[in-house]
């Protein structure tokens, strides 16, 4: 079979006469230009081999390289100590440190926060008195009160506001509004007010029961004695269904509590509280043997079950 013509660099020298080009030995390639010969690697095959020879040992010391990281981090974890369990002892001594190095407020602190937001102010007016030199005089009473709900329903004592044209209540926040009488329950010297204007974001008092109360529970009493205030008296509960009789003798109250924390004309209707702020009592008289208006050290307090009983609550 004539084979196809190969073009080489070589200069081609003109056929003798009687051959043709294909028959001139210069002008055929060898065997090996088209094929390597049988035995010889050629030389492709062999950058080839080279090339996939170089790639498996860098792929191989790149996997030595992975496994040695991987052993040394095990190494290394495992050589770090287990993290220590707390314990009692432990959370014991970091909350005493606390208790050392951070100021709390007292607890009458907490009572007193807890409680004025529903602590108010009432006043009653009543009809101008004329005395003996003929000096007019306002007829005029001031006490406290407590809101119990938010609808702005307040309890105070009745003597506060017994006989006045007109009563005004300020709350904690400065609102000032007037109020009407809608209860009363004279045997506890207790009246119910219903405030014409409550603030926005009006907080009632959170009532407890005296059920577990005894003598040497401590109390706060808020108020404005004298007209001054709010004030705040801490002291303890001293007694517990003590009776007061009235100065003219007129009237005994009794199923009363009896406290130490000082309460002076002006408290007359405020709440007397827990330590967390929780009214169990309405301030309601002092003990005057001098029949002085000044505080000796004994007062008195309607248990809170009987003053919500004249606002119609039966809250425990």
């Amino acid at each position: 079979m004539r084979r196809p013509a190969l073009y080489s660099s070589s200069q081609r020298n003109s056929p003798a006469p009687g051959q043709t080009a294909s028959d001139q030995p210069g002008d055929r390639e060898p065997p090996q230009a088209l094929a390597a010969a049988p035995g010889r690697p050629d030389s492709g095959t062999a950058r080839l081999r080279q090339h996939f020879s170089l790639h498996n040992i860098r792929l191989l010391w790149a996997v030595v390289g992975l496994l040695s990281l991987l052993l040394a981090i095990s190494l290394a974890t495992s050589m770090q100590p287990a993290a220590r369990k707390l314990t009692q002892k432990d959370i014991n001594a970091a909350v005493l440190k606390t208790l050392e190095t951070t100021v709390l407020p007292s607890p009458a602190v907490k009572a007193y926060e807890a409680i004025i937001p529903s602590v108010v102010r009432v006043v009653g007016l009543g009809k101008p008195t004329v005395d003996k030199d003929g000096d007019e005089h306002a007829g005029r009473s001031v006490g406290t009160g407590v809101v119990i709900t938010d609808k702005g329903v307040i309890l105070t004592n009745l003597h506060v506001v017994q006989g006045a044209e007109t009563i005004k209540i300020t709350f904690s926040d400065g609102l000032e509004s007037s109020a009407s009488i809608t209860g009363v329950q004279p045997e506890n010297d207790l009246a119910v007010l219903q405030a014409h204007k409550i603030p926005d974001d009006m907080i009632a008092a959170t009532l407890r029961s005296t059920a577990d109360l005894a003598p040497g529970d401590q109390v706060v009493a808020v108020g404005y004695p004298f007209g001054i205030g709010p004030s705040a008296s801490s002291g303890i509960i001293s007694g517990l269904k003590r009776t007061f009789r009235s100065p003219d003798g007129e009237q005994a109250i009794g199923n009363l509590i009896q406290f130490d924390a000082a309460a002076n004309p002006g408290n007359s209707g405020g709440p007397l509280v827990t330590m967390e702020g929780e009214v169990i009592g309405i301030v309601t008289a002092i003990y005057n043997p001098n029949q002085q208006r000044s505080f000796v050290g004994i007062g008195f307090a309607v248990p809170i079950e009987n003053a919500a009983s004249a606002a119609g609550m039966h809250p425990f």
